[in-house]
């Protein structure tokens, strides 16, 4: 039986998952972090792509990601190809990294972009690698607290999150809240959104 061609709309972000082979770490030091994100500059370069948000766990990694020119199938080719080409040299390793295909799903709407980007940036706290979100170095989350203190990489859209709160309040604030606060009131969301259009 075939594989399941894969879906893309450019207008659209997706939430994309990797994991390690055997759920192995794909990320066993610091350098390894840091060459990932890289790896996404430089294939960023040629092959544009926009981030809304990520985070890079021991095994596994999660992109909230958009691609307007290239099929985002092409865009995570280059790079699990350069990263685990990388990653094989390094450990003096053979074969697969990535444990089967990237798991890939379309986000709608407005809201949806929020939950993912909430759930994406929430990984580091629900496996107790820290007790604060902003400790956590290899996700974007600190980008939306520094509050233009950091240089952010081209690929980092932090706007298109952040554009979702009432420009009258800190949005900064409001995102963060979101985050770290959040219940899960699906009200709440839709007054978010609504406050937005009425401001």
């Amino acid at each position: 039986m075939g594989r399941k061609l894969r879906t893309w709309i450019p207008e659209y972000f997706y939430h994309i998952v990797c994991r390690g082979i055997r759920r192995d770490a794909l990320f066993k030091d610091t350098h390894d972090f840091q060459t990932f994100l890289y790896i996404l500059q430089k294939v960023h370069e040629n092959t544009p792509f926009e981030i809304a948000s990520y985070c890079l766990m021991t095994n596994h990694f999660h992109l909230q990601l958009r691609s307007k020119e290239q099929p985002i199938s092409k865009v995570m080719a280059l790079i699990n190809k350069r990263y685990a080409n990388y990653y094989n040299t390094k450990y003096n390793l053979t074969g697969h990294v990535f444990e089967k295909r990237y798991f890939d799903d379309m986000i709608k709407t407005e809201i949806g972009m929020l939950e993912v980007s909430r759930y994406i940036h929430l990984n580091p706290l629900k496996a107790k690698i820290v007790n604060r979100l902003g400790d956590y170095q290899w996700s974007s989350y600190p980008y939306f607290l520094l509050r233009g203190k950091t240089i952010i990489p081209n690929y980092m859209k932090v706007d298109l999150l952040l554009s979702t709160f009432d420009s009258h309040q800190n949005v900064f604030s409001s995102y963060n809240d979101f985050i770290e606060n959040f219940d899960g009131d699906k009200d709440l969301l839709n007054r978010i959104l609504l406050s937005k259009v009425n401001s």
